[in-house]
């Protein structure tokens, strides 16, 4: 891609997502040291480095302006609640992923992220398909990508850096055509 999308907020209904920064490393530490968050995460670290996070978050603006990745944290109310993001991207094609703080499970958070996310990476970002992953035993994440309107692709057994283990993991994807 020769200009890359601009790194604008995107504002959702109680939302916003603006482009991840380094000043963001700390907060998503807090986050991603809780297990039932890092479990969930398939190459997460648990308990997570704080070194190798903060190297994660100094790279985001030159892997946007690359055109590999767009990531955003997510803000309710002026607090970084989570992290979602587009990875990957290659060929027209990327890889959708996200986690959130607990308090906010359940609220239909990742729903709404992910939702703008989706639009942003085929209406901005000019990808043809997206492709997603959860872990089976994360049935709550396997619920957000179907109502995101993903499809299941395989069912494939990947290791888990946090939980030290092989798991069973569902691989999803969504065609720009799906959505038109």
């Amino acid at each position: 891609m020769p200009n890359p999308p601009s790194r604008q907020p995107i504002a959702t209904e109680r939302l916003v997502l603006r482009p991840s920064v380094a000043g963001d490393t700390e907060r998503a530490f807090a986050i991603r040291s809780d297990w039932e968050v890092a479990r969930m995460l398939s190459r997460a670290t648990f308990p997570p480095e704080r070194a190798a996070m903060a190297a994660w978050f100094g790279e985001h603006e030159r892997e946007w302006r690359d055109g590999r990745a767009y990531r955003f944290a997510v803000e309710r109310d002026g607090r970084v609640i989570g992290i979602v993001d587009i990875d990957g991207v290659a060929d027209g094609e990327g890889e959708l992923g996200y986690w959130f703080e607990r308090a906010s499970w359940g609220q239909g958070f990742a729903f709404e992220a992910g939702s703008a996310v989706v639009r942003f990476g085929f209406d901005v970002a000019g990808l043809r398909r997206i492709r997603a992953g959860h872990a089976v035993d994360n049935e709550a994440s396997g619920r957000v990508l179907e109502k995101l309107g993903f499809s299941v692709v395989e069912t494939v057994w990947r290791e888990s850096v946090s939980r030290g283990e092989s798991v069973e993991v569902r691989r999803l994807a969504l065609e720009r055509e799906t959505l038109r």
